[in-house]
């Protein structure tokens, strides 16, 4: 075999277990499909702004060793993610918290805040949450649900809140103090230069070939190598045998705009079924750059189907019980590692693919 280990995708799981090998003096072969090294955190730069091109990417993180690894690639900023939610022309701050009370309920402190949800969920008789709406009428309350959290949700899942699982809405921090930052995690940033500089990085010395689908010739690239790893969609590598897993797709439009400063701030999401588009996104605020033009994206979710990009999985009943039967063909794998959000068939988030990266690479020099 001409190389220890075939990487197919250069995103992150992909880059950081190509950069730790080839340090372990493994030789690595990584092939892209796309015209460009990064996968969907790709950045580019377009009038002097970074440009997120696959929708914005704010790492966050918890875990200190992720966050010392990632910053040995990039000095990263304090950016913190702040979101303002837009519907039908009502301005609310996300994540919910105690100004998104008193925006929607005029309500000044935690027990009023607190009071007001309980009076709701009480009306609506939820015991135990079966379901997404269920669950967000639980921490929220039904005024909020229905003005920010129902129609931006089936916008973005495509499905009916009472057909979705309660735990995608748990993702989503709920706080009664005054605090705008999205996240809970003691780490949060923006790269300053974005996030091609550190795939490139990561890559340095590994041999990488662009506009190369692994599936046009795969039965050549699964005998070049002594393993494989995988970071497309598990069930297209299985040729769909137990049938097709669900994704969303996104669709994305950008455009300059001749203004120094458009919305002010990074996001704004449009929570209303009535605008087809879940949020736009104006890049220069991520890294405060200066300039006399900005580039603002509208971001779709679509539908996904065959030939489009995957960008998130279905984490629904009967996805997750088709994925383990996939999963059951890829432990009888000698050779082949899954890694990734579309691999393993999970909503991780950017640090948790570093982290099974780095876990992965573990137990393979072990």
């Amino acid at each position: 075999m001409k190389y220890d280990y075939l990487i197919v995708g250069s995103g992150l799981f992909g880059s950081v277990f190509a950069c730790e090998m080839s340090k372990q003096g493994k030789a690595c072969l990584v092939l892209e499909k796309r015209d460009h090294i990064g996968g969907n955190v790709f950045t580019e730069t377009v009038e002097g702004v970074n440009v997120h091109k696959y929708g914005a990417h704010i790492f966050h993180t918890d875990k200190r060793e992720v966050w010392d690894y990632i910053n040995q690639f990039a000095c990263f900023n304090r950016y913190t993610n702040s979101p303002v939610a837009n519907f039908e022309g009502e301005l609310f701050n996300l994540p919910f918290n105690m100004n998104t009370f008193y925006q929607m309920w005029g309500v000044m402190t935690p027990d009023e805040a607190k009071s007001m949800i309980e009076s709701q969920k009480r009306d609506c008789n939820i015991q135990n949450p079966s379901n997404l709406e269920e669950q967000a009428i639980s921490l929220v309350g039904k005024d909020i649900y229905e003005k920010l959290v129902k129609g931006y949700t089936e916008k973005q899942w495509g499905k009916d809140c009472k057909d979705l699982p309660s735990f995608i809405i748990k993702r989503l921090p709920v706080r009664f103090t005054f605090d705008n930052n999205y996240f809970n995690d003691n780490y949060q940033g923006i790269p300053v230069g974005g996030y091609t500089q550190i795939i490139e990085k990561m890559l340095e010395g590994v041999e990488v070939k662009l506009n190369t689908d692994f599936f046009e010739d795969r039965d050549k690239w699964m005998n070049i190598a002594d393993k494989l790893v995988f970071t497309g969609m598990i069930d297209e590598f299985y040729d769909y045998c137990y049938g097709e897993l669900e994704y969303r797709s996104l669709k994305f439009e950008s455009e300059i705009k001749d203004t120094s400063n458009y919305q002010g701030n990074a996001v704004i999401n449009y929570t209303s079924s009535k605008v087809p588009f879940t949020r736009i996104i104006e890049h220069k605020h991520f890294e405060n750059t200066k300039t006399n033009k900005t580039v603002v994206t509208h971001e779709y979710p679509v539908a996904w189907k065959k030939g489009m990009e995957p960008y998130y999985p279905i984490n629904n009943k009967r996805n997750n019980e088709l994925y383990k039967r996939y999963e059951s063909l890829s432990k009888r794998e000698n050779n082949i590692i899954f890694g990734g959000r579309l691999g393993t068939y999970k909503y991780y988030d950017m640090w948790q693919i570093i982290d099974e990266a780095l876990k992965c690479v573990s137990k393979e020099l072990n």
